[in-house]
């Protein structure tokens, strides 16, 4: 299981979470804010937290894709199967749970200072709705990017008996259980089988 490239290569995915961060912050600099703030903090909760969570409590991601490409699920090993069933337990839900309130207070946090970021985007058209739209898409990929590593460091610090006893996801409803995004391959190139 530890030794499965896919685990550790979402994981790594952690690093783009403070680029987007910081994006959503210059975002909510552009413009003046709405006489009532906590629309927009609504708009941007509706928009960048609850898709990625109901996404990862309903079909959760399947780390098994990669960008455009994807494994067909009759190819996953049954370990492969095994972290996928991970993704089902109670542990993955009260994760995901704890991570979206977390980012509400990142969130908070980033609409407070946003006036710090001011001087960077002073050359942007100073539409407050080009901010917004800014700072939804770049908190949807923040929440992208911080969800999927969580879960997988869930998957992680399984220990390892439990990860032995816990039964292959079964193959034939992957697709629909899991998000899976992309071209179905049977092998993805430049990645190693694992077993």
């Amino acid at each position: 299981m530890r030794s499965d490239p896919y685990l550790w290569l979402h994981l790594a995915g952690m690093a783009a979470f403070p680029i987007f961060l910081e994006l959503t912050g210059l975002g909510l600099s552009i413009g003046d804010p709405l006489p009532f703030f906590w629309l927009e903090l609504v708009f941007l909760v509706i928009f960048g937290i609850v898709p990625v969570v109901l996404m990862q409590w309903f079909r959760p991601f399947s780390i098994y894709c990669l960008i455009l490409v994807s494994l067909t699920p009759s190819t996953l090993t049954e370990n492969q199967r095994r972290v996928l069933s991970r993704f089902k337990t109670p542990k993955h839900r009260f994760l995901t749970l704890i991570t979206a309130i977390a980012m509400m207070g990142v969130l908070w946090f980033l609409y407070q200072s946003a006036p710090l970021g001011a001087m960077v985007t002073l050359k942007l058209p100073q539409w407050r709705i080009l901010g917004l739209l800014i700072a939804a898409v770049s908190f949807v990929l923040a929440n992208l990017f911080i969800q999927i590593p969580v879960s997988v460091l869930g998957v992680l610090t399984t220990p390892l008996q439990t990860f032995d006893e816990t039964p292959p996801y079964p193959q034939e409803i992957i697709e629909q259980q899991f998000s899976i995004l992309g071209l179905r391959l049977k092998q993805i190139p430049l990645m190693p089988k694992t077993a």
